[in-house]
């Protein structure tokens, strides 16, 4: 284990968060540029938390918007920078930012990951992709939006990160959810933004397959699953 995990920050579907204790002088240190960092345990076997810091750091070699990385020493544990500010969703719903300006900024993030040349591959078709960029693994942090939550990373055409994105956003828009109506602003916003609709629905798009890979991930809910189809109704619709 790369450090001591003090206090639990959150807790998603397969990692926890927790803040350094100063133990090894990685702790806590003030705030926003403070240099503190946080520790992310996944739990049940998953994560490769050594690949993931690789491809981190890549693209923030190449100026993408991620926390820097300290350490990755086991499998499960990374340690990297701590982050300040809401997360999109809790921006949206605190009125900071409306649905539609959500959607446009993770247009943005997709279409700048997407201008990087992949890590390993030299297949100019061929990209790194995050695949599990939605609005909670996006941070509004005074320098700026930071895209967190790398587990998912592979390299392959960017038709599949879009079509990720857009299935997660989807499904809530499509579910008996309060936020739904939101949820479809932010939709059509982010699909305005890419840069063509084929990449999700043409003959080599990638929303078939990430509605195959959503109905296989076994974090899913029942009904979650059972929501897969109207969410790509609903994705092609608004592309048409």
């Amino acid at each position: 284990m790369p450090a001591a995990a003090d206090r639990l920050l959150g807790s998603g579907r397969t990692a926890d968060v927790y803040a350094l204790d100063d133990h090894d002088g990685l702790g806590d240190r003030g705030g926003p540029g403070g240099g503190a960092w946080v520790l992310r345990r996944y739990r049940d076997g998953y994560g490769d938390a050594p690949a993931e810091a690789a491809v981190m750091e890549y693209v923030r070699g190449h100026g993408y918007p991620v926390p820097r990385v300290r350490a990755a020493d086991a499998r499960t544990d990374l340690v990297m920078e701590r982050l300040y500010g809401p997360t999109v969703v809790e921006a949206v719903g605190a009125g900071e930012l409306t649905a539609g300006e959500a959607g446009s900024a993770l247009a943005r993030l997709l279409r700048d990951l997407h201008a990087i040349p992949a890590r390993r591959s030299t297949d100019p078709a061929v990209r790194v992709l995050h695949l599990d960029l939605h609005p909670e693994n996006v941070l509004l942090t005074p320098a700026g939006p930071m895209v967190v939550d790398w587990a998912n990373t592979d390299e392959a055409p960017p038709g599949r990160d879009w079509s990720m994105s857009a299935v997660i956003v989807a499904q809530v828009a499509v579910d008996d959810d309060p936020r739904a109506p939101l949820a479809e602003e932010m939709l059509s916003a982010l699909l305005a933004g890419c840069p063509d609709p084929a990449l999700l629905t043409g003959p080599d798009g990638g929303l078939g397959w990430a509605t195959r890979q959503r109905a296989a991930n076994p974090t899913m809910s029942p009904n979650e699953v059972e929501l897969l189809g109207e969410a790509g109704e609903l994705i092609r619709r608004l592309l048409a």
